[in-house]
């Protein structure tokens, strides 16, 4: 007899001593079905695609710092009149971000994923036709809004549909896409603008997304968590589980969520879950450390070009070297992920977040070594964004299916106000005309706090919860 058989059998007969009606009967626990079955052929196919959405995004994000020097050169403005542009997707990210939340919650994750991945793809090719800094503000506020929605419902949606053992690593495999998706941006930028102009960029950041649309509307499921948490029919939640699981489940009758086992007020939104004395301090402790992630990051991706050129880099060389950044956080999500399957996940990434202190200050001592730079560059990509990318790993158990979208996009959209700071601040760390050294040694004090976040939350989060002990 299946473990399933068997669920249902135990099932059945619970249901019976509690003169529970025959609906109840054979009921399976979708993540605990989940839970029990390798990863499937369909499961890596979701996978991929969420890898691809994410990749787009990290794309369509970064794609301003690497054609900032063209903007400067061609517009003849000053690097810092380019501060508006720098964060106004960031104010985007941040509010779409903290819409879709609540909003997949309700709606489902697949409709608010691709409608998201529309709206970004159609501002950022329209960004290609910006003609003063005004405009193109204002356009990328409007991509930041599709950016910020899509990345936490790839997360969300992922995370629901992998196994327990392996969800830390199969969601930073999905992240891995976003900064891929950002050292892509250098490596097309330096090819591209240099004969094409700066326009082709954002051309091809419309393009791109505009054309997986279809793709996901056709092979992306519906979260099963999420279609057993809101009472969905039982055939559409088969059909999803029975490509996960490849057999028969024709015999179950109900499929339930982990959704029913917390207690929250009658008409609690998600919001007021995430908020509640159950979890306020675990997610407080997550935006803090997204925050300071998203400063370093954003205030390095957006204003790391310009500073080397200033340097004395050329503007290729900048470009490349630059995308040696986010390229770096690929392997430190990967190896991250491993890292907090088997350990504590909340100290792995506190422990990430001390040797990324360590090298920031050593970039900035190396300049006048190329090689020793680029290395220490790429060195400081694996831990500062490795840790940013293995922070929806790290939230996504800690709540409920009915708040998990909402408390993985409010950390990502209070989060990007560290971004948004990052951007504003590299305008002004420039305009003050501060080392390039010392900017670098001023950004160890973000990775520090972050550090000291992570360590509370491996102390106060919800008992029994898996992020943050092993």
């Amino acid at each position: 007899m299946t473990q399933i058989a068997l669920d249902a059998t135990a099932n059945a007969a619970t249901a019976s001593r509690r003169g529970a009606s025959p609906d109840s009967r054979n009921s399976v626990n979708v993540q605990t079905l989940i839970d029990e079955q390798p990863m499937s052929a369909y499961q890596y196919l979701v996978l991929f695609l969420c890898f691809s959405i994410l990749a787009l995004d990290g794309f369509d994000t970064a794609i301003i710092g690497y054609v900032a020097p063209a903007l400067v050169s061609k517009w003849g403005i000053a690097r810092s009149a380019l501060a508006p542009v720098m964060s106004a997707a960031l104010f985007g990210l941040a509010f779409g971000a903290m819409l879709a939340g609540p909003s997949a919650d309700r709606f489902g994750r697949k409709p608010v994923l691709i409608i998201s991945s529309m709206f970004f793809a159609i501002f950022s090719l329209l960004t290609a036709y910006a003609g003063s800094i005004e405009s193109m503000a204002i356009l990328r506020f409007l991509t930041g809004l599709g950016l910020g929605a899509a990345m936490p419902n790839a997360v969300t949606l992922m995370a629901e549909l992998a196994p327990a053992k392996r969800r830390s690593l199969v969601v930073n495999a999905v992240y891995v896409g976003f900064p891929l998706g950002a050292a892509a941006g250098g490596i097309i930028s330096a090819g591209l603008i240099p004969h094409f102009g700066w326009e082709s960029v954002f051309i091809l950041g419309g393009v791109l997304p505009l054309l997986f649309v279809p793709v996901m509307a056709l092979y992306l499921p519906e979260s099963a968590s999420y279609m057993a948490a809101r009472n969905y029919p039982a055939a559409s939640i088969r059909k999803v589980m029975q490509r996960i699981c490849k057999r028969d489940l024709s015999h179950v009758a109900r499929f339930t969520s982990d959704a029913a086992e917390v207690t929250s007020k009658p008409g609690q939104s998600a919001l007021g879950l995430i908020l509640s004395r159950r979890y306020v301090v675990a997610t407080l402790m997550l935006w803090s450390t997204y925050f300071m992630g998203l400063l370093i990051f954003y205030l390095l991706t957006s204003w790391m070009p310009l500073m080397m050129k200033d340097a004395g880099f050329s503007l290729e060389k900048a470009a490349l070297v630059s995308a040696l950044f986010p390229l770096g956080g690929g392997i430190g999500t990967l190896v991250g992920g491993l890292l907090m399957d088997r350990f504590s996940p909340a100290r792995v990434l506190a422990s990430v977040y001390v040797v990324a202190a360590v090298l920031l200050v050593a970039v900035g001592q190396s300049m006048g070594n190329v090689g020793l730079f680029a290395t220490l560059v790429f060195l400081a990509g694996i831990m500062v964004t490795g840790a940013q990318a293995s922070l929806p790993a790290l939230a996504a158990p800690i709540y409920p299916t009915q708040g998990r979208a909402t408390g993985i996009a409010w950390m990502l959209g209070i989060g990007r106000t560290g971004g948004i700071l990052g951007a504003l601040a590299g305008g002004v760390l420039l305009g003050m005309k501060l080392p390039f050294s010392q900017i670098l040694a001023l950004l160890a004090i973000p990775a520090l706090l972050a550090m000291t976040a992570l360590l509370v939350l491996s102390v106060k989060a919800p008992k029994g919860d898996s992020p943050t002990s092993k």
